[in-house]
């Protein structure tokens, strides 16, 4: 499989951003790409919830999901829209954080409500409430394509080990983290984590990520990463923009759990028995 991921600085212009995501997929298309792998919230990046909240739109009416189903059917190429801000009219206003899997025909093949919430309370007095604004998903999902069952994630959710825990009992194979991680804590943890979830799963890790200083004025990690099933990195783009592509040999997974069968070795795991 030849994956290609766009680096990118989504905005809160959601036509330029489709503009965009559009020309990725061309580029790729002309790299030979098998599939096209987008950050989350590809399609408008904006903490100013009242101004966004005249741009978060339903899917029937979204307009970069609308121009990236046409890309993907017009070049031929899978497209993996790491995330979108969709509104579902829910009772308590609350939007979803969704991912799309988009075959090369322009179908949308799947769709993943991000499930982890980034609610928290800092000793410096700040508080960042994402389930103010988002309702948790509550779906784990994995999709087959003609490369690999791929299991889907977005963001915060790379600190949660359960959940590829199921993806991988599912049988995924490739396993994807769209992201939008701040520079502080992609210093800090990116790369252990993506490290982390490929070695514990025995899988691909695909992490296309948002870089650089954004229109509403955060400031994004970038370093979009692909590691292999051993935890080798394959790909660190840094902090370019740009559309990268990679060579993955998915028989690595095979090769790779054959050597540490920690999937087949697995137990569930019974009541804690807690002594005091």
């Amino acid at each position: 499989m030849r994956a290609a991921l766009f680096q990118m600085t989504s905005g809160i212009d959601p036509s330029a951003n489709a503009d965009a995501i559009v020309d990725a997929v061309w580029r790729a298309k002309a790299q030979g790409a098998d599939m096209l792998f987008t950050p989350e919230m590809a399609g408008y990046l904006d903490r100013d919830r009242k101004r966004a909240a005249d741009r978060v739109t339903n899917e029937v009416n979204n307009l970069v999901l609308t121009r990236v189903r046409e890309a993907a059917a017009k070049s031929g190429i899978w497209v993996h829209l790491g995330s979108l801000a969709c509104s579902d009219e829910r009772e308590d206003g609350r939007w979803s954080n969704r991912s799309f899997m988009i075959d090369d025909s322009g179908m949308i093949r799947a769709r993943y409500d991000k499930m982890h919430l980034f609610d928290v309370d800092l000793s410096t007095g700040e508080s960042y409430r994402e389930s103010n604004a988002y309702a948790p998903g509550e779906a784990v999902v994995a999709v087959d394509t003609p490369f690999a069952r791929v299991g889907l994630s977005v963001c915060y959710d790379l600190r949660f080990p359960d959940l590829y825990r199921a993806l991988t009992n599912a049988g995924a194979t490739l396993l994807l983290v769209p992201a939008a991680f701040t520079v502080p804590t992609g210093e800090a943890h990116w790369h252990t984590l993506l490290r982390a979830r490929a070695i514990e799963a025995g899988a691909f890790v695909i992490a296309c990520a948002q870089v650089g200083q954004h229109a509403d004025g955060r400031t994004t990690y970038g370093h979009s990463l692909v590691v292999d099933p051993w935890g080798t990195t394959l790909l660190d783009m840094g902090d370019v923009r740009e559309v990268t592509v990679v060579d993955i040999d998915l028989d690595q997974v095979a090769a790779v759990r054959a050597r540490i069968p920690a999937i087949a070795n697995r137990r569930p795991v019974p009541p804690v028995v807690t002594i005091t």
